[in-house]
């Protein structure tokens, strides 16, 4: 027979502990501290952006501070070597954080980059260009651990029943990160703090966060000093596989040190639409975000890239439209009992693409005029705003084909689709050989929307939201799912016969 939750409870003698968890509990500060964890990483990411403006300022913002004779060439070698650290740590990131723990790799990547950020001004000032270069790309090979670190975490903490609301939360500290960074960076820089003070605030947020977080977190609930009984199975029973022990009792299976399949992996059909979903978000957001600041400062005479505050709008709509999703997704739950899990995973994922696939149209159409500028702000701050539904659709899918592996899985695929982040403004300069000719911007709109429409089209006709049979290699371990919203798919965890 199949064991369900409540089946488990009864016959294993638990029913005073029942089946569900606390309304507020461990699993819950552990979220919070994900979120301001991913905060204040974001605001590390994006410090330089937003003080390179002051520092090669030459209408001296303050001068009281050195600034420096950079030109766009340098400027761009400085903003993109971040990530030519970030996509190398993203796959060994995933694999240690599910051996050592994701507590550990969360606390190493943040705390290594927020004492580099104290130093970025030092090595500015003392080392030039070429010295902040080797520091970012040391940066990104320590925030290269974090996403990846992230869903492993996410994948031991957040219950199945819960999964898609949690990691959404958790995952919009990101974007809250980025908005007090842009925010009050241009106030820091022109004060008497100078812009040094932007690497120093931020580095300094970021070791008082890891202080907190090693002292408050653990990587898995049966790890944590304070969790009751309750919570503690309550995540378990929803997020881990069972066997019967001899004693005729249920135990739970603990899955640690398993051999990473890897041919299975790039072999799942499932596993690879979810790769090209993740590859064609980040090609159309980071086109979205590198691109449409200089289209609309050369096509339509706007210039909103050194606007702090109107920077950030589009972020902080971000932060507003998650937790608008996220209130959605539960609402159908809660009403729409016939709405699989399938259904739910690739509606939210079809707005969190396609509804930028159609703003990236509308780009396409504008013309030069102040009217035309408000009208282009507001389409590109509804294409990134509701790219949030995507929390909802692919971002968790990597827990959902493979909990075990769901760090590996992500990043794989978040390394795959920096990849295109580094890709997409190169072709974006190929195809645009005059920023003021209007024609060869709307080439880039509609590529870039035809990127999000195929990356969305086979999540929809190929993307499953079951584990996957390689999450155990354990051949006695095969998982099926039982729905909870519909007879085919579920977010509880696989149960097995007995």
């Amino acid at each position: 027979m199949v064991l369900g939750c409540a089946d488990c409870c009864s016959h294993t003698g638990y029913d005073a502990i029942g089946n569900t968890g606390p309304r507020f509990g461990v699993r819950h500060l552990q979220c919070i501290l994900v979120f301001f964890g991913l905060a204040v990483a974001y605001a590390m990411r994006v410090n330089l952006s937003v003080a390179i403006v002051a520092m090669t300022d030459s209408n001296h913002t303050n001068p009281a501070f050195p600034e420096f004779p950079w030109d766009e060439s340098i400027k761009s070698y400085l903003l993109s070597s971040f990530f030519w650290g970030y996509v190398v740590t993203q796959v060994p990131g995933g694999y240690l954080s599910a051996i050592i723990g994701a507590k550990y790799m969360l606390f190493f990547g943040v705390l290594i980059c927020s004492c580099l950020a104290l130093l970025t001004p030092f090595c500015a000032i003392t080392g030039g260009w070429k010295l902040v270069v080797v520091l970012r790309a040391i940066q990104g090979l320590c925030q290269g651990v974090i996403f990846p670190s992230t869903h492993t975490f996410l994948s031991k903490w957040a219950p199945a029943e819960e999964r898609a609301r949690l990691v959404g939360y958790c995952y919009s500290g990101s974007q809250f990160g980025t908005v007090i960074m842009l925010s009050v960076s241009g106030y820091i820089a022109s004060s008497s703090l100078g812009w040094p003070s932007i690497f120093y605030i931020s580095g300094c947020a970021g070791i008082v966060w890891s202080m907190v977080w090693i002292y408050l977190c653990a990587s898995t609930p049966a790890q944590h000093s304070s969790i009751t009984p309750n919570e503690r199975r309550y995540i378990e029973t929803s997020g881990q596989l069972r066997r019967p022990s001899d004693a005729g009792r249920e135990e739970f299976v603990a899955h640690q040190n398993l051999r990473t399949p890897w041919l299975r992996i790039f072999t799942s059909l499932p596993f690879l639409s979810l790769l090209l979903a993740h590859c064609a978000n980040n090609w159309g957001f980071w086109t979205l975000l590198t691109q449409i600041p200089t289209y609309m400062k050369n096509v339509l005479g706007m210039d909103i890239k050194h606007n702090g505050p109107l920077s950030a709008l589009p972020y902080f709509a971000m932060i507003l439209l998650t937790c608008f999703f996220i209130w959605l997704s539960d609402i159908l739950k809660r009403n729409g009992s016939m709405m699989s899990l399938s259904f739910s995973r690739k509606l939210f994922n079809s707005i969190g693409l396609w509804l930028p696939m159609l703003a990236l149209l509308g780009l396409g159409f504008i013309t030069q005029g102040s009217a035309n500028a408000r009208l282009a702000i507001g389409l590109l701050t509804l294409a990134v705003a509701t790219n949030s539904a995507s929390y909802l659709g692919f971002h968790v899918n990597h827990i959902d084909l493979s909990p075990n592996f769901a760090g590996t899985l992500m990043g794989i695929t978040n390394c795959a689709a920096n990849v295109m982040s580094i890709l997409a403004p190169l072709i974006v300069g190929l195809i645009v050989t005059d920023e003021t000719n209007p024609t060869q911007w709307r080439i880039v709109f509609y590529f870039t929307a035809f990127v999000y429409f195929i990356g969305n089209l086979v999540f929809i006709l190929f993307g499953r939201f079951t584990v996957q049979p390689w999450n155990s290699t354990s051949s006695h371990r095969q998982a099926r799912s039982v729905s909870v919203n519909g007879p085919d798919e579920t977010e509880r965890a696989p149960l097995i016969d007995t």
